[in-house]
């Protein structure tokens, strides 16, 4: 069994094993794309581990033992039981300030390089970003004695075997307690065997449309979804970290990158699966086992997530993970899938070239469009300071895209009609410049852009008049009120905004809001041939929560020819810190998925400053629109533009 040295078992290992030789990986890992092993003896390994592991709270309710030790085990079981006491403060109704402050903590500490219980016990925890005097009095409970007295209290009280079940059961946290608590079930097979004795009529407020309900749910529970996918950055944190106890990779739906993880998984490597799955059983995250057999076992979390785990020896893994990743569609159009070390070796057995996770949506057989890449990236044309709803000043924001090698930035702050949130007016546009031309005398040659995002009204009028916008850098044209309007009357807003000579770029055309809103009606084919006529660009919005297009619609962009504006993420001061951090996982999912859109299009900000913003404050005539197509028509295209897999 090869294990890697990884957040959670670095203290312990590192105690454990004083070898710093690089021993043979048993599974041919080093060939794995996007990592990097640190190699250590396997049988030492093995010893830590199980140290570690059996450190860890069990959660098998025959035993008593209710706590972990902490002390060696590094920032992840920290983090763990953090995120763990979020999810169970929020069941108890707590208020949603104090949980998502507990899940920043939790992030925070996860991706700290120093050893966060080091900083605990030296009263430095306040250093790090998010942590206050509350949470710094949890960590150092949670030091000092192993766990969180209160966090305790709630697994017991609100059960959280029965909360993942009810939520992955489609019935609700609430519920599924109601129901395992009145008929004394807590396990799949529990809730099965009660439904086949007819019984869940017995649970107060019961009826048969509910009995229904969980009766197919319970049909379709041996290839188990959740009610709702997860959003990439929780997918990641989530697959990580069941992940690395096992030295494992993650798989599913996250690796693709794709928006609503639903279908999680990790791929580990062992000749001998039991141990692992074992452990698996004991992890923190999981509150429930599905079921198990053979070489894989799936678990539900605490948000009613099914998670996947897969053993494969040494000269299947590179199989496993390929088939573990998907999709489904994809992995079907390859099969029998051969055996592979790696998925190179998998690959060139089917004599294809390799393809990236990212692009194996669809059944592909081809050879794959280029991607780009983070250090393809020249700027970003989109982000907010706290002129609006930003948290970081124009000169730190300048700085900070500085700091990450970017050439320019363009400020594209919310106007009035947004409403939610303060926006500005053609007077604080004109005082706003004059900080942005403050920040450039002090960063130059770094160049920050003077930009808008500018209502389009439900009437379809712009929130700013013509002779502000043409002083403009950069303009970001931006539905947000009226989501609800009919597919004509959204589609006239957009485009009219399109047509408008001082419009750079629509920005989330379609308004969709992961998990919680669905695309609005928008004729998007109307949308793409306006830009693709007045040579305007389409964002992507690369943040994790609000995807405003979907992969078709990115797709039919990039057949179009349509320049893609990528919204990758505001780089403030703590994204930097990160990103210096080299954390593809869990920074990646914009970057990724705006990988996946530019294989199908033009990146405008893979363009240099000049080719991006030409035309701009140079001529306002009614040729500037011409000046700046022609410019931007005539930057470097990507060969992935002739090449897109459909």
């Amino acid at each position: 069994m090869h294990l890697r040295q990884s957040r959670l078992d670095c203290g312990a290992l590192s105690a454990a094993v004083r070898d710093d030789r690089a021993p043979h990986l048993p599974c041919g890992r080093e060939d794995v794309r996007e990592h990097r092993l640190r190699q250590l003896d396997p049988k030492l390994l093995r010893q830590a581990l199980l140290g570690v592991l059996a450190a860890e709270r069990n959660h098998d309710r025959g035993h008593g033992k209710d706590t972990i030790d902490v002390s060696a085990t590094g920032n992840a079981a920290l983090a763990d039981r953090l995120e763990s006491f979020a999810a169970l403060l929020e069941l108890a109704d707590a208020q949603y300030h104090a949980v998502r402050a507990y899940r920043r903590a939790a992030e925070v500490i996860r991706s700290t390089p120093a050893p966060v219980a080091e900083l605990v016990r030296a009263g430095r925890a306040r250093e790090l970003r998010g942590i206050g005097p509350g949470i710094e009095g949890r960590l150092r409970e949670l030091v000092e004695t192993g766990d969180i007295q209160e966090l305790v209290e709630l697994e017991r009280s609100l059960a959280p075997e029965l909360i993942g079940l009810g939520r992955l059961l489609g019935i609700g946290a609430k519920r599924g307690v109601e129901v395992g608590r009145a008929l004394g079930i807590s396990t799949l097979d529990e809730f099965r065997e009660a439904a086949e004795a007819g019984r869940l009529q017995e649970v107060p407020g019961i009826g048969p449309q509910t009995e229904r309900k969980l009766v197919e749910a319970l049909r379709t529970a041996d290839r188990p979804r959740p009610p709702r996918g997860l959003l990439l950055n929780r997918a990641w944190i989530l697959s990580e970290a069941i992940a690395d106890p096992f030295g494992a990779e993650v798989a599913g739906d996250p690796r693709r990158f794709k928006d609503s993880s639903e279908r999680l998984a990790v791929v580990a490597c062992a000749d001998a699966p039991k141990p692992l799955l074992d452990a698996f059983e004991r992890l923190p995250q999981i509150v429930a086992v599905l079921e198990r057999a053979g070489d894989r076992a799936t678990g539900v979390t605490v948000e009613g997530v099914p998670v996947e785990l897969v053993v494969a020896p040494r000269e299947r893994f590179g199989t496993e993970l390929l088939r573990a990743t998907g999709s489904e569609p994809y992995v079907a159009e390859l099969e029998p899938l051969p055996d592979g070390r790696d998925e190179d070796a998998v690959f060139a057995a089917l004599g294809i070239p390799f393809c990236p996770p990212e692009l194996r949506e669809h059944p592909f057989r081809g050879e794959p469009p280029p991607l780009v890449t983070l250090g393809e990236i020249r700027g970003d044309l989109h982000c907010h300071t706290t002129w609006s709803d930003g948290r970081e000043s124009v000169y730190e924001m300048g700085l900070a895209a500085r700091e990450l090698g970017y050439e320019y930035l363009a400020i594209c702050d919310h106007t009035p009609a947004v409403g939610a949130v303060p926006g500005l007016g053609p007077d604080d546009v004109r005082r706003q410049a004059e900080e942005i031309a403050a920040a450039n005398e002090r960063l130059a040659p770094f160049r920050v852009l003077a930009g808008i995002e500018c209502d389009i009204r439900p009437d379809g009028e712009l929130d700013l008049p013509d002779d502000v916008l043409a002083e403009l850098d950069w303009v970001q044209a931006s539905v947000h009120g009226g989501q609800r309007q009919s597919r004509e009357q959204l589609t006239a807003r957009s485009v009219g905004a399109l047509e408008n000579p001082h419009v750079s770029a629509l920005s989330h055309p379609t308004g969709r809001y992961i998990g919680r809103r669905p695309p609005n009606a928008v004729d998007i084919e109307a949308v793409i041939e306006t830009a693709k006529r007045y040579g305007k660009a389409i964002e992507i919005n690369g943040l994790h929560r609000p995807a405003r297009r979907t992969r078709p619609a990115r797709r039919r962009s990039g057949r179009a020819g349509r320049l893609l504006d990528r919204r990758p993420f505001a780089p403030g001061p703590r994204q930097h810190a990160q990103r210096r951090r080299d954390r593809p996982p869990r920074l990646g999912h914009g970057r990724r998925r705006a990988q996946h859109a530019a294989a199908r299009g033009d990146p405008v900000s893979a363009y240099a400053l000049r080719s991006a913003t030409s035309g701009r404050r140079r001529d306002q005539s009614s040729s500037t629109r011409e000046g700046r197509t022609n410019a931007l028509r005539a930057a470097p295209r990507r060969a992935s533009d002739r090449c897109a897999p459909r």
